[in-house]
């Protein structure tokens, strides 16, 4: 019912849901409706894809390595010890200066004097056989093992030296094979090696043997390390007792303080001579590391010469004495020092010591492609390495017999728990007529792989 004047109004339904309906063009203008059109997106199969993603990673590794030579090396250093340690460069201590030279360093002669041989070639020589053809430009001695010479009393000749702790391990016969490679490449009536130990070695049948042998080329000493140092930055220091379970900070130290008081070549235990070193020692020298051009690391003294009262090694007693201690089986008075030592050369305008290219006597730390074999690994013939490149490699005269006759030690970095392997040719570093010979007494007559066959 409505009232007079009015009409009922429809009632306003709310339409029931459905499907949206298109509006005309004429109904623009009026007022938007908001809506929502769900999407709705296919999930992946995490498991597809990891797998895809695994083989496509497979394949860029492949064509990288196939196309490509990556080099990588990542070390981590203390930003604290590179800043202390590295970068600083300390003053000499005065020991080149006119009037502190000790009278028995012939300066004129050691420092400035002609040099027939050149032996720092100013390059890391890391590609193919460039480090061993650099070595085969060092001229061989023309001195021959033969009685023939005039006697030389055993303080005159060119003296050898090396370091073995009786309290780490008892000297065997995996020790004694530098012992052989010295007498199997050296000139015994030029030169002579003195075994230091800190305790008694003479009682040793492998070392009494080669005493009774060559008795005017062999001599055991025990090292009395603050005897040694008196008249050094080092007298009476408590640094003189420091030692660690690795004999390397001791060894380094004792490497450094006969040379000093002797003079000589210095060879740690853990090397092979395969040449004789007298072309070398017209120069004072340490060696390279290995090729890879460590930064803080690059120098080693497991082959060293320098001569008596050298005022390098005088600088280098200086900077032990007035450094922080070394740390426990560490190189800091080996690497370490010796980087340090040459640098503060360089600072005062002194031409420093010569460092040997790696492949003199650390060919074994390299690359694949131009190491030396390690006579502790089985030859399996699975890598193609450069001895193998071509069909007379590993034959006599081959190119591993050509780049080892040019080299002169090879240093095995303390790997005393390994053995030699056993066979004929390389395998060892010795042929089996080598060790025969050896082992009686007599320098080999035969071939010789990695032994200088000029003087055998």
């Amino acid at each position: 019912m409505s009232r007079a004047g009015y009409e009922r109004l429809p009632m306003h339904t709310v339409p029931e849901p459905g499907p949206p309906r298109s509006r005309s063009r004429s109904r623009s203008r009026s007022r938007p409706h908001s809506f929502h059109i769900p999407i709705t997106i296919r999930s992946w199969d995490f498991t597809k894809l990891l797998k895809i993603a695994l083989a496509l990673a497979v394949a860029v590794i492949l064509y990288t390595f196939y196309f490509y030579e990556p080099h990588i090396e990542i070390t981590f250093y203390s930003r604290k010890w590179i800043n202390s340690e590295i970068e600083p460069v300390g003053q000499l201590a005065g020991c080149f200066n006119e009037g502190r030279i000790s009278a028995e360093y012939n300066a004129s002669r050691y420092l400035e004097g002609p040099k027939k041989v050149e032996v720092h070639a100013g390059m890391g020589m890391r590609l193919g056989m460039d480090c061993y053809e650099f070595a085969a430009t060092i001229p061989r001695s023309t001195s021959t093992m033969v009685d023939s010479r005039p006697y030389l009393a055993p303080d005159e000749r060119t003296q050898y030296h090396t370091y073995w702790r009786v309290d780490l391990a008892p000297f065997s016969e995996r020790q004694e094979w530098m012992l052989k490679s010295f007498f199997a490449t050296q000139d015994h009536a030029a030169s002579r090696l003195v075994m230091w130990s800190n305790g008694d070695l003479s009682t040793n049948s492998i070392l009494a043997s080669y005493a009774n042998m060559y008795p005017n080329s062999f001599e055991m000493r025990v090292v009395d390390i603050p005897k040694l140092a008196s008249g050094t930055a080092l007298d009476g220091s408590p640094l003189l007792k420091t030692n660690d379970k690795k004999a390397w900070t001791d060894g380094d130290l004792v490497r450094l303080l006969v040379i000093w008081n002797y003079g000589g070549v210095w060879i740690d235990m853990d090397s092979l001579l395969t040449r004789d070193l007298s072309p070398l020692l017209e120069h004072e020298f340490v060696t390279q590391w290995d090729c890879y051009d460590k930064i803080y690391q690059p120098l080693n003294g497991a082959l060293m010469h320098f001569h008596k009262h050298s005022p390098y090694l005088c600088e280098a007693f200086n900077i032990m004495a007035t450094s922080a201690a070394p740390r426990a089986d560490s190189t800091d008075w080996g690497a370490l020092l010796y980087l340090k030592l040459w640098r503060r050369l360089l600072g005062a305008h002194i031409p420093p010591f010569k460092v040997l290219p790696f492949c003199f006597s650390d060919a074994r730390s390299c690359r694949l492609d131009n190491r030396l074999p390690d006579p502790f690994d089985e030859d399996d013939g699975s890598e193609a390495r450069w001895w193998r490149a071509t069909k007379d490699g590993l034959q006599e005269d081959g190119d591993l017999d050509d780049a080892l006759r040019n080299m002169f030690a090879v240093h095995l970095h303390n790997q005393w728990d390994k053995t030699f392997r056993k066979g004929a040719g390389w395998r060892g570093y010795f042929s089996r007529g080598t060790r025969r010979n050896l082992r009686r007494g007599r320098v080999c007559r035969s071939r010789i792989i990695l032994f200088d066959t000029a003087r055998t």
